[in-house]
């Protein structure tokens, strides 16, 4: 569908516009902390009403876990009037996930071409070879994709089923001749994939991708996002937004403070260590037994909801012993003793989603994992974002249109202390509150 909001406009320094597309909310967000340029991020498909959103609109299409023909018509959809001198860049998944091949196919479509940079120097994440590799371990030799279906693809040219790819190797990435090489590939009417080990390196191929002409688009992570970012500064080379990587300003003293919400979506190894860390200090843990989200929620509607007049679907019936948010910190997650059935996470995931929605409140909030970010934000009718900074890398945080205070990040990214740190950056006496061990298990 057409993105109303893009009218061709430069600043008085020149620079170009930006619309980055991700698949997943905390893709979107990563990506739009990355670019640290002033914008919005969008929950889309569907776009709001134009009016100004500074230099860099970023939107999430949902569409990690639809069928790739579903996917790839989101991507046209968001690229269908989008005039050439608007920066595109598809936002990629630095472990190749979700439907790379169908939205790069998409993305080049009406393009006179696409440069693919997948790589993630900031979390270990380089290519080599045309091989994503993580910390020096090739991507299909890990359990990094444990969570999918199937395994991971041996390549990025595997990733992408594309005949058309051309490898860029890492030597010719860090030569002279890169921009002529990409401009070559292009008009020969090939998808060069990019070698990449470090940021530098990133900033040579974004360089050289722009040199090459305006309706050229981009492909990869949000360490392309960054180089991109790094490429519109200002001058005398501070950044025009929150510098990526740089904690967010907290939020206490701009207002009442709210009750804070931690909803953890996702089934990193590291989770119960990073929950632990948070009740030790105080924080309330409702660990919510999988059996009664399937009774309580999955059965009443919660997959066809009620839709309101806004377009957002009604709130289904909760589970009656979780209450309401109260208290400083809650964390809210999906009880994994009793082993959760397969093919039933995303089921779950959903219902935690609603749930955290239908008993927050007026809290601000952590969530883990991009498609419980996308569920709750969702119910809760919340339609865009404004980036404020990164707390660490890929824990952005945020601001809805009514003050509310949001975190959102990858489940993977972070440390055993990740959830500590945004909760400490959130609430800065966190650390201080009284020892109470508190959890609690709905059964």
């Amino acid at each position: 569908m057409p993105f109303p909001s893009l009218a061709p406009r430069r600043d008085d320094r020149g620079a170009r516009r930006v619309l980055a597309l991700a698949d997943d909310l905390s893709g979107a967000a990563e990506t739009a902390v990355a670019l640290g340029v002033p914008g919005r991020i969008v929950l889309g498909p569907a776009s709001l009403d134009p009016h100004a959103y500074g230099e860099a609109v970023v939107t999430d299409l949902d569409c990690r876990r639809l069928p790739a023909a579903d996917a790839a018509r989101r991507v046209r959809g968001a690229l269908r009037a989008v005039p050439s001198d608007v920066l595109v860049l598809k936002k990629a998944d630095s472990l190749l996930r979700g439907n790379l091949a169908a939205e790069t196919a998409a993305c080049v479509d009406g393009a006179e071409g696409v440069v693919v940079a997948a790589a993630l120097p900031a979390l270990g994440r380089t290519v080599r070879d045309g091989v994503v590799h993580l910390d020096g371990v090739p991507l299909h030799t890990t359990d990094a994709w444990r969570a999918e279906s199937t395994s991971p693809p041996p390549s990025i040219s595997a990733a992408l089923g594309d005949a058309r790819t051309m490898l860029v190797p890492l030597d010719a990435v860090r030569g002279d001749a890169l921009p002529a090489l990409l401009h070559a590939a292009i008009t020969a009417g090939h998808l060069p994939m990019c070698d990449a080990e470090t940021d530098a390196d990133l900033d040579l191929i974004a360089r050289a991708a722009l040199a090459c002409g305006p309706d050229v688009r981009l492909t990869g992570t949000s360490g392309l996002a960054a180089a991109v970012g790094r490429l519109l500064r200002c001058p005398d080379g501070t950044s025009a937004a929150t510098t990526a990587g740089q904690a967010a300003p907290a939020p206490a003293g701009e207002r009442r403070q709210r009750p804070l919400l931690v909803v953890v979506g996702t089934a990193d190894p590291s989770m119960p260590a990073q929950i632990a860390q948070l009740t030790e200090r105080g924080a309330r843990h409702i660990s919510v037994n999988p059996d009664v989200l399937n009774s309580d929620v999955l059965n009443s509607d919660v997959l066809n909801p009620d839709v309101t007049s806004s377009g957002v679907p009604a709130p289904p019936r909760v589970p009656r012993s979780v209450d309401a948010v109260s208290g400083d910190v809650t964390v809210l997650s999906i009880d994994s003793g009793p082993g959760i059935r397969l093919g039933s996470a995303h089921r779950l995931v959903y219902a935690l989603a609603r749930l955290a929605a239908d008993r927050a409140g007026d809290a601000d909030l952590v969530l883990t994992g991009g498609e419980t970010a996308r569920r709750v934000l969702d119910a809760l009718g919340v339609r865009h974002l404004t980036p404020l900074g990164q707390i660490h890398h890929g824990a952005v945080h945020a601001r809805t249109p009514d003050g509310r205070h949001v975190v959102t990040r990858p489940g993977s990214f972070g440390g055993t202390d990740s959830l500590l740190r945004i909760a400490t950056a959130l609430r800065p006496d966190f650390p201080h509150l009284p020892t109470s061990h508190r959890k609690e298990t709905s059964r």
